[in-house]
């Protein structure tokens, strides 16, 4: 699917059949594979049904909030590309056309302005178009050099690929100027279309509120931004108050008929204090801000870091204490010159007040500097005990070791199943007459095959073939009889009365002492 349209809904029964019918029309009249998506934040006025039978596919929303909303209906969507925009019917939905055909270029992020397209009669109320929108749009493109000139416009389209990398978190309305800061802090590809805006077709009053929402999105844009909320403040204290504590310390100046003296001596070191602080937490909130991926990682912050190390901070702390410490000592010295009496103000701030400046800031670089180095410990992580690819090396060792166990158990159960599978031995058995002594030839031969019984016949001929070659045996009676070994079956001599002597095997073996015993009975017969 190529565009999802997603349209965050509270209680718009009023216009949200309308936006979904529009949106549908300009899908047919165009070509284009598309969806609405209604995040609907728990409306009690049937919107859902109004959508449903429009052809909008609702996805309830339970955490409550403009941004909540659009981030439930932007995950639910299948489209590659995803288009936002209210549900009061004041943006034009068949006007889509240009931002697809941006985003189809190659756009990441495109917004609609509608202080170029054109804001009908009533459609934003003055304090808005004069005041809130130009002014937070403008702060935007300070702390963070965009070049989009309406910040808050409802309708823009985007990848939700790329939209869905940047992990968008508030729940609010700040969640459009959210979207923009971060896409920039990105370094995507923003583009602009000019839009038109219209008064919503709702009777009811609509549920932005003018300064907590306002309120809500300079804070964030403060927030986003360490450089603006501490370090340019920050510098800016310092600069004066270093100029004026300086000029101060030496006697008054007088600029004009105004006369500055040790009071504000006092306020300068104030200003020192307060900028230098101020300062270091622009660095900390930096460091902090991009380990936890709030900001991508500034080049020119990592080198501060690394060079920033405790033993620095606690060097220039200690320096710093030693200069206070020297103006203390001075000004106990002045005191003593008088006496340990009373002073004179104008002579005895002028040593006390730069003195009590530096060993104030010496704390705070001493504190800054252990504060820094405890973030610095999620970054510096020791590396494992055990190599991962040696652990994984012992691993593919071990799995390969236990195969082969189990492949040499598999063989001996093999080899052990054909032994007792073995065909029983042939049995040959000769006997020879002559010289009064019987004597047994036994031999044994193993043949796969059936096993075999011995065939005897009386006064006849009885061949007997054993594995290694043909054996013939004569009875007593002198009658050659001749005992044929087939193919896994056993034989052995007929007895001298010329009667059949037949045993048949069965796959027993028969050994050579029964085939010695059997001979002598036939003699003896």
């Amino acid at each position: 699917m190529e565009l999802s349209v997603v349209m965050p809904c509270l209680n718009e029964a009023e216009t949200v059949e309308t936006c979904v019918r529009k949106t549908i029309g300009f899908f047919e009249d165009n070509g284009i594979d598309g969806e609405v998506v209604i995040a609907d934040n728990g409306s009690t006025d049937g919107s859902q049904q109004l959508a449903r039978n429009a052809g909008a596919r609702v996805v309830p929303v339970v955490d409550k909030g403009y941004g909540n909303a659009l981030m439930g209906g932007i995950r639910s969507a299948r489209g590659r590309y995803v288009a936002m925009g209210d549900a009061d019917d004041s943006y034009d939905f068949t006007t889509l056309g240009p931002f697809l055909e941006e985003l189809r270029d190659g756009a990441d992020l495109v917004m609609g302005n509608r202080f170029k397209g054109g804001i009908a009669p009533g459609a934003m109320p003055p304090l808005h178009r004069y005041l809130g929108n130009p002014v937070l749009s403008f702060v935007g493109r300070l702390f963070f050099g965009s070049k989009i000139g309406d910040f808050h416009c409802g309708l823009r389209a985007f990848n939700k690929e790329s939209i869905m990398r940047l992990g968008l978190q508030t729940g609010g309305m700040e969640f459009a100027s959210e979207m923009v800061v971060k896409a920039t802090l990105a370094k995507y590809d923003i583009r602009e279309v000019p839009t038109t805006l219209s008064p919503d077709g709702r009777t009811r009053a609509p549920h932005l509120n003018t300064w907590r929402d306002g309120w809500r999105h300079l804070r964030f844009l403060l927030l986003y931004s360490p450089r603006w909320l501490f370090l340019i403040p920050g510098l800016i204290f310092m600069t004066l108050g270093l100029i004026a504590g300086i000029a101060l310390s030496f006697g008054p100046v007088r600029v004009g008929e105004v006369a500055f003296d040790v009071d504000t001596l006092v306020g300068a070191g104030a200003a020192m204090v307060i900028g230098f602080q101020s300062v270091l937490f622009a660095l900390l909130t930096k460091v902090y801000a991009m380990q936890e991926g709030f900001l991508p990682h500034d080049r020119r912050v990592q080198k501060i870091i690394g060079w920033w190390s405790l033993e620095r901070g606690l060097v220039l702390g200690g320096l710093l204490a030693v200069a206070g410490l020297a103006g203390m000592i001075a000004s106990l010295l002045h005191w003593r010159i008088n006496n340990f009496g009373e002073l004179d103000p104008r002579h005895s701030l002028r040593l006390v007040v730069p003195a009590a400046t530096a060993l104030v800031m010496s704390l705070q670089a001493i504190f800054a500097s252990l504060f820094a180095s405890i973030l610095s410990i999620r970054r510096r992580q020791h590396p494992p005990v055990v190599d991962a690819a040696e652990e994984a090396a012992g691993v593919v060792d071990a799995a390969a070791h236990k195969v082969a166990s189990e492949r040499k158990a598999a063989e001996a159960v093999v080899e052990v199943a054909e032994v007792s599978a073995e065909p029983p031995a042939e049995v040959s058995v000769e006997v020879g007459a002559g010289k009064g002594a019987g004597k047994s030839k036994t031999e044994t031969s193993t043949k796969t095959g059936k096993s075999g019984s011995a065939k005897s016949a009386s006064a006849k001929p009885a061949s007997a073939k054993p594995a290694s070659g043909r054996s013939t045996t004569k009875s007593t009676s002198g009658k050659p009889a001749s005992s044929k070994s087939v193919s896994g079956k056993s034989a052995s001599g007929g007895s001298g009365a010329g009667k059949p002597a037949a045993r048949k095997g069965g796959g027993a073996r028969k050994t050579a002492a029964d085939a010695d015993g059997e001979d002598r009975a036939g003699q003896a017969e």
